[in-house]
């Protein structure tokens, strides 16, 4: 990485004032202007660069298991990063040694908040040859032969015995392109607490959060949690746990919510149709768009909430928008990052940037964002560590 690329670029944005006012409070919120400086945190992008094992994927969503998703872990604390597709096997003379094996999804467990390498075990199952595969497999009564999760957000349910809660996409391909598959189902994966990789005794259930508009576009719940309770440790708590969708080629955003204690109590949840909460998923509202499949909802030390997310989904650009509640109403795009220099081969491609709030110091937002390849094996056969997260460092001033 060229070193201009650890300089800090200290951001002030003009735009013109849009200033809106929360839902239940008669206060203006500012979802315009912000000031901030923005930096590579290539410590923890190293954490994931590795040569054996675990060498590669996508994905990861940080899921703190003590449950304080509003402030930093402490020292003894754990994390569980989980991950979408994964490369297992090694690395060697800079190219990947025969053997290796991609699986749709594995977790990690750091302790601490520290990005030392001693800190962080990685873990993924193994198939009766012992050959590495996926943690999360689809085993509800909606499963079909062939398909495989790509999983959402989760986090740790501090009203339902500290179970930790997951979503997970069935997906099936369809063809044998790069973008060979499609979405097909939405399910909820459940681990008791306590339990450790690579949790046998899940439970997983079939949801109704994948829906067709009638438009014909599709979309799915669990893009991102934002856990608005006291005992998750945010200020200003309303006791709700926000669950947030995703539909359509314009990458339109949908918000849902429900209390942690009817978490599993599909019928509870409510939606937000731009005016109140309804009961009717059909009925649920684009608050903003242009966001991506995986993203972020965190609150400001001011008080205001930051989706973060990839422009578009696919592009070259770490976005913001500020949100006056947790559900908005949202403001402009605000550039965070520019993705580029990361783009050495037009094959490269960057995506679902999304915020870790249990790894960021007090004021600050720790951001990660995927790198692939459209020509994925021969890739990677040249550049091996392509296929992992890497990091920046927001700080708001």
């Amino acid at each position: 990485m060229k070193t201009y690329l650890l300089l800090i670029f200290s951001i002030v944005f003009s735009f013109s004032s849009v200033v809106l006012y929360g839902q239940s409070t008669s206060e203006p919120v500012d979802v315009t202007h912000i000031k901030f400086t923005v930096a590579e945190a290539p410590e923890w992008s190293a954490l994931l660069k590795r040569d054996s094992g675990w060498f590669g994927g996508d994905g990861i969503y940080t899921i703190p298991l003590n449950g304080q998703e509003g402030k930093q872990v402490k020292g003894t604390d754990k994390v569980l990063f989980i991950f979408s597709d994964s490369m297992i096997g090694k690395i060697h003379d800079n190219t990947m040694a025969p053997g290796y094996k991609m699986i749709h999804n594995a977790v990690a467990v750091l302790t601490g908040n520290k990005p030392e390498p001693d800190a962080i075990r990685f873990h993924w199952d193994k198939d009766s040859k012992g050959a590495p595969e996926s943690i999360f497999m689809p085993k509800t009564p909606q499963t079909k032969n062939g398909d495989y999760y790509w999983l959402g957000d989760g986090f740790v349910n501090q009203a339902l015995g500290n179970n930790i809660y997951i979503f997970g996409y069935r997906v099936h391909n369809v063809s044998t392109g790069a973008f060979g598959f499609k979405e097909v189902g939405n399910t909820l994966i459940k681990i008791k607490s306590g339990s450790q990789p690579p949790f046998t005794d899940q439970k997983q259930m079939d949801t109704p959060f994948y829906l067709t508009d009638q438009a014909g576009e599709s979309g799915s719940f669990g893009a991102g949690i934002y856990v608005n309770t006291s005992a998750a440790g945010v200020p200003n708590p309303d006791g709700y746990i926000y669950i947030y969708g995703v539909r359509g080629m314009a990458k339109k955003l949908m918000v849902a919510r429900v209390k942690p204690v009817d978490f599993e109590n599909f019928d509870r949840w409510v939606y937000w149709d731009g005016k109140s909460w309804l009961n009717d998923i059909n009925k649920v509202a684009d608050v903003t768009k242009d966001v991506s499949n995986e993203l972020s909802l965190t609150v400001l030390p001011d008080g205001r909430y930051a989706l973060v997310f990839q422009v578009d989904g696919m592009s070259t650009t770490v976005g913001m928008r500020i949100g006056a509640t947790p559900y908005g109403p949202f403001g402009p795009i605000i550039k965070l990052w520019d993705c580029k220099p990361d783009l050495i081969k037009n094959t490269f491609v960057v995506y679902n940037a999304k915020a870790h709030p249990s790894l960021s110091d007090q004021g600050e937002l720790l951001i990660s964002y995927n790198i692939n390849s459209t020509d994925f094996i021969n890739d990677l056969k040249v550049y091996p560590n392509l296929y992992r997260p890497r990091f920046i460092r927001v700080k708001f001033q």
